[in-house]
């Protein structure tokens, strides 16, 4: 059984462009897997906690020589981290605040990006660990269009999934929605067509 797990952004729980087209997006995916099991992530309810100097001494304490107090300190990102390995999918939603992702978002991506744990540096450089997995971008904005000189979100988003070894990405966009009264149905076109093509 295919293993989906969805990680929600959105600061709103009502009226959510992207919680929105999430919700379509995970249908249609359930859809072609014949029932696959979701786990979703809500960054809004249970905000990850951000980097302390502490945690970063433990993440670069050598496993085996971790104290009880550095262990308890990784083990929200041992969770987070352990959420994608279990994942054959992953549903991120990227409503775009100030042209960049959600202070949650950057929270979560700085629990889940660490050395010798998601990526390691060998001789040929960066490789991520986390291969062989897909992963879905719902990028929403107001004005901001996917993939303009002032959209800070896109390009970081998969850029770090690459990092850490996801390479496998579509982005689902409605951008420059409060200006474009089509740009949702175009991202619901978008997930439809995905379904046609499974």
């Amino acid at each position: 059984m295919s293993n989906i797990l969805r990680i929600d952004a959105s600061a709103r729980n009502s009226g959510s462009t992207t919680r929105l087209l999430a919700d379509q997006l995970e249908s249609r995916l359930v859809e072609q897997s014949y029932g696959a099991s979701v786990t979703r992530r809500d960054l809004n309810a249970t905000p990850p906690a951000y980097l302390t100097e502490n945690w970063v001494g433990a993440n670069f304490t050598d496993e085996a020589e971790r104290s009880d107090e550095q262990k308890a300190l990784l083990a929200g990102s041992e969770e987070l981290i352990g959420e994608i390995e279990a994942a054959d999918t992953i549903i991120i939603t990227a409503p775009i605040y100030n042209f960049a992702i959600p202070a949650s978002l950057k929270a979560w991506i700085d629990q889940v990006t660490r050395a010798r744990r998601t990526f390691r540096y060998g001789e040929a450089g960066a490789e991520g660990l986390l291969k062989g997995k897909r992963a879905y971008i719902v990028f929403a904005s107001g004005g901001v269009p996917l993939g303009s000189e002032v959209d800070f979100a896109s390009g970081y988003l998969k850029h770090i999934l690459a990092f850490i070894g996801i390479t496998d990405v579509t982005i689902v966009a409605a951008d420059g929605h409060q200006m474009d009264g089509g740009a949702i149905a175009r991202a619901t076109t978008v997930i439809d067509g995905l379904k046609q093509a499974a």
